[in-house]
């Protein structure tokens, strides 16, 4: 997921940022010392979470003051219950809208290191690849990298917030997601053929997601076939004569492409999804929720969805 998230920072700012932001919630308790259970309080409670780095992260206590530096994450902690913990997020966490007005600092591969000590955070999230890890780890702050390319990670990364929170909360929340994507992909079998051949692109590169990512299995739970093979890796990138060749008959992508610009590609006029005009544009928001593995799971189903219901497909 670190590599989609590079793509996508490449948009400008002023798309990134949503009218969520402009929703400053009731983030103005982000500094309470409040445990996530009653009987957790202050006390010193050492234990260890092992991070998808495969290291064991100690902790001297249930943390109360949380920066996380992943948007994923951010949402992650908030459909657990602990969103009145987060102290500092990164600049692109815009949900869910009382983290606006938390303090801003940086992203995940470009944090702000100063600002984030400043905070004092018992512990700092963030993706596993970040290189700032052992600056910050040097500061004495405990940092668990925690990313997500697949669903399985996704589930992982779930029960590792519940770890570090002392909570029990993932199998619920997992469960609830489950069912939002199941009833999406239940309306959906009713409304468009199954087996459509989607290309699914990050950017003009052309970075795609491949069927091994999070977003190229919620395609394939919604019935949908994958254009690229898995032995690419997850965000693999290819070239355009590439995803000619494999003639899809849909196209969905990110705000970052205009529609318009895949008919100029060369040949690209005579792929099945160009001639029908299944060219499908993800919104800001959706683009938000598709490309982060977390509790919007539901969402990310139904703006997936909303593409493959486009007319035109063929049948099966």
């Amino acid at each position: 997921m670190h590599l989609l998230l590079r793509l996508l920072s490449r948009l400008p700012r002023i798309l990134l940022l949503t009218a969520a932001l402009a929703c400053a919630g009731g983030a103005g308790n982000a500094f309470a010392q409040k445990a996530a259970d009653a009987g957790t309080g202050g006390a010193t409670t050492t234990y260890t979470v092992t991070d998808m780095r495969g290291r064991q992260v100690r902790l001297e206590r249930v943390p109360q003051r949380i920066v996380s530096l992943l948007p994923s994450l951010t949402e992650s902690l908030c459909a657990l219950e602990a969103c009145e913990r987060i102290v500092g997020v990164d600049e692109f966490s815009n949900h869910p809208a009382r983290v606006a007005a938390l303090p801003k600092l940086g992203h995940t591969f470009a944090p702000l290191v100063e600002a984030t000590v400043r905070l004092r955070p018992d512990v700092v999230l963030m993706a596993y690849s970040a290189p700032v890890i052992a600056q910050l780890e040097r500061f004495g702050i405990p940092v668990l990298a925690l990313d997500a390319n697949d669903m399985a990670q996704l589930e992982q990364v779930l029960h590792k917030l519940d770890q570090l929170l002392q909570v029990q909360r993932a199998n619920a929340l997992l469960a609830r997601m489950q069912a939002e994507v199941d009833q999406q992909a239940k309306a959906l079998a009713a409304q468009a053929p199954a087996g459509q051949k989607v290309y699914f692109e990050v950017d003009a590169t052309p970075y795609a997601a491949g069927p091994d990512s999070f977003i190229g299995q919620l395609l394939q739970r919604l019935g949908a076939r994958n254009v690229l093979p898995p032995n690419l890796g997850p965000f693999p990138r290819i070239t355009p004569e590439y995803v000619l060749r494999q003639q899809p008959e849909l196209i969905i992508h990110t705000p970052q492409t205009p529609s318009a610009s895949f008919a100029t590609r060369p040949g690209w006029s005579r792929m099945p999804a160009v001639r029908s005009g299944r060219i499908c544009a993800l919104d800001l928001v959706e683009t938000d929720v598709v490309s982060r593995p977390g509790p919007r799971l539901g969402e990310a189903a139904r703006a997936l969805a909303r593409c493959l219901q486009m007319p035109g497909a063929a049948p099966r």
